[in-house]
């Protein structure tokens, strides 16, 4: 008896020391897990605006699933028709290829003086809501506008995106047009569900600032930042941190090849710990956008992207 009982109070010695210490362990914080973002691809990094052979987007669906993407993202130009029977067969089309869509990127222009030309571009928006609704897809990408001042798209990234305000009209006008119009806006965006993401996409969004002030004045759940890699040509790295936060779809340019307009060498690593440090978990949209063949110039960019957003 005498041995067990002092077995028995050994052990419990033993144990009393220990508690303590597992207290303390199961009081520690466990460490972050950050998994991997998703990783999609836009339709424009098929057709890219001239790549007639790669415009089908049922075509591009079918790239996009046999390279191993997990999400697409339809540029709204690049659809034939918007009826809805079309619309359905995309969706069904991604459905059955396992493929999500992710997000549905379109353009508008508030940049002008002229009331009417406002509201048709706010009828244009409305209805691209409606069709990204239709698809059922949850974030569409949507610009200020630029000034229409450069003789066209070449001129302007020659000026490296900045424009001069048309004659008699300030920036300061135009802030108040853009905001004017989302506000019209907004309402179908929160009935229909799409969470409409501000680019940072000349005009208003040559600069952070620019989008979010914006975004901050509306201050809606519904609108948001759609954050290119592509689109800030100096100090990418500090410009893209203060978008972070806001961002609800990550676009990353690729240039292989060499770039049309022009060529970033991007730190992938690098924004992927931007937005790892402001804790988006949202999806990621190649564009590629170099004179390689995306046919082998897209796997390449799946395997960076793959590579830098793989989580932790």
């Amino acid at each position: 008896m005498n041995r067990r009982h002092f077995l028995a109070t050994g052990a419990l010695a033993g144990l009393t020391t220990a508690l303590p210490s597992m207290a303390q362990e199961s009081k520690a914080i466990p460490k972050p897990v950050y998994p991997a973002n998703r990783i999609g691809v836009s339709s424009y990094s098929f057709w890219g605006f001239q790549r007639e052979e790669l415009r089908d987007i049922p075509t591009c669906l079918d790239h996009a699933a046999r390279m191993g993407f997990d999400g697409f993202e339809v540029l709204q130009r690049q659809l034939a028709t918007t009826d809805n029977a079309t619309l359905q067969k995309i969706k069904r089309h991604a459905f059955l290829l396992g493929l999500d869509l992710m997000g549905y990127s379109t353009h508008q222009g508030f940049l002008s003086p002229d009331k009417e030309k406002r509201e048709a571009q706010i009828k244009h928006t409305t209805d691209c809501i409606e069709q990204a609704y239709a698809m059922g897809i949850p974030t569409m990408r949507v610009n200020s506008g630029t000034w229409g001042t450069s003789k066209d798209f070449n001129e302007l990234m020659a000026k490296r995106g900045i424009e001069q305000p048309i004659e008699g009209h300030t920036e300061e006008d135009a802030y108040g047009w853009v905001i004017e119009s989302y506000k019209k806006i907004l309402p179908v965006a929160e009935k229909c569900g799409v969470t409409l993401g501000l680019e940072n996409h000349w005009g208003l969004g040559v600069t952070p600032e620019g989008v979010k002030r914006v975004v901050d004045t509306i201050d809606s759940p519904w609108l948001r930042v759609t954050l290119d890699t592509g689109n800030f040509l100096e100090d990418p790295y500090d410009r893209l941190t203060k978008l972070a936060p806001d961002t609800v779809l990550l676009q990353a340019k690729t240039y292989f090849g060499g770039g049309v307009w022009y060529t970033l060498d991007l730190d992938y690593p690098r924004i992927a710990k931007i937005m790892r440090d402001a804790n988006f978990k949202g999806y990621v949209s190649l564009e590629f956008e170099g004179k390689e063949d995306p046919l082998t110039a897209i796997p390449k960019s799946l395997d960076l992207l793959r590579k830098a957003f793989a989580g932790s």
